[in-house]
């Protein structure tokens, strides 16, 4: 069940670029960073999901990257505008801003990416790494064989006007694609968080292009993922549209001691019906924990 919770909405800086982020539940509760994925919002991680995990003792936080949302956009740079690790120091500068020494790390896609990153440059800052969605980072050249290439292009040629209605469609129909065939859309849920993504900022779509220049250039540490001692939990959608559950049974592999979570009927998405699951497992994980 979902209750109220308290709620807030700060500002980390790093160097000179602001990350907005926005935290619920009560203040001493157990830290918890939820790290969106590629070209996504905050807003992605439901509200009610926030809430529900506040609920249940979490001091949830969930922050815009740089370059989405109410953080620092970096619209008309050319070149290099920043790597994985200016995107992996926003991470830090926002346990810095909550007065958090160390977190638990849950994130989705490519925020999975990079707290499997953070696990193992700083392991200092992180209690625990819940990697969702995604594939090992530590080996780039990997990839291709962990993705489905030819879902995305069911987008590739069609037309968005730049107005709000047309906006607001075209992140809708993104979301959509991260549904397996078949399985039931939350409409309605996935309209009014486009609309409201679309009022705090419209969408760029150069920024995509830069966060991807920037996961690509990631370079690990080694022993790459084998090098993660914090405890691990690895949960993918066993019908992901987008990313083969391979992908993430490799991060399971990679990381001692990582526990693997697939669920039926899933895609690359966080599917209501699986929220109390999901909060299930992260107890299980973070119980006991420093």
């Amino acid at each position: 069940m979902v209750v109220s919770v308290p709620y807030e909405r700060a500002v980390a800086r790093n160097g000179e670029v602001e990350i907005a982020y926005e935290a619920f539940g009560e203040p001493d509760g157990r830290p918890l960073l939820l790290i969106a994925g590629l070209d996504g919002q905050m807003l992605w991680w439901w509200t009610d999901f926030c809430r529900l995990l506040a609920g249940r003792g979490y001091r949830v936080v969930r922050y815009d990257h740089r370059d989405s949302g109410l953080s620092t956009h970096f619209t008309g740079h050319r070149g290099t505008a920043y790597t994985a690790v200016d995107m992996a120091g926003d991470a830090l500068a926002v346990l810095d801003a909550l007065g958090w020494h160390d977190a638990h790390l849950c994130g989705a896609s490519m925020g999975a990416g990079l707290g499997q990153y953070l696990a193992a440059t700083a392991p200092e800052r992180v209690r625990t790494l819940t990697s969702m969605l995604s594939i090992p980072v530590d080996r780039p050249a990997s990839a291709l064989a962990y993705v489905h290439p030819l879902r995305p292009f069911k987008l590739a040629f069609r037309r968005y006007g730049d107005d709000r209605a047309s906006q607001i469609r075209r992140t809708v129909d993104v979301l959509r694609l991260t549904y397996p065939d078949g399985a039931r859309f939350p409409e309605e849920q996935a309209r009014a968080v486009a609309a409201e993504c679309h009022a705090r900022h419209p969408h760029d779509p150069t920024a995509r292009r830069r966060q991807l220049a920037a996961s690509r250039a990631v370079r690990f540490p080694a022993p790459g993922l084998a090098g993660i001692a914090a405890p691990t939990l690895v949960i993918h959608g066993e019908d992901d549209p987008l990313v083969r559950p391979a992908g993430g049974r490799a991060v399971a592999a990679r990381i001692p001691g990582a526990r693997f979570v697939g669920y039926p009927g899933m895609g690359h998405n966080l599917p209501e019906e699986r929220w109390t699951d999901i909060a299930d497992e992260l107890d299980r994980l973070t119980a006991g924990s420093r």
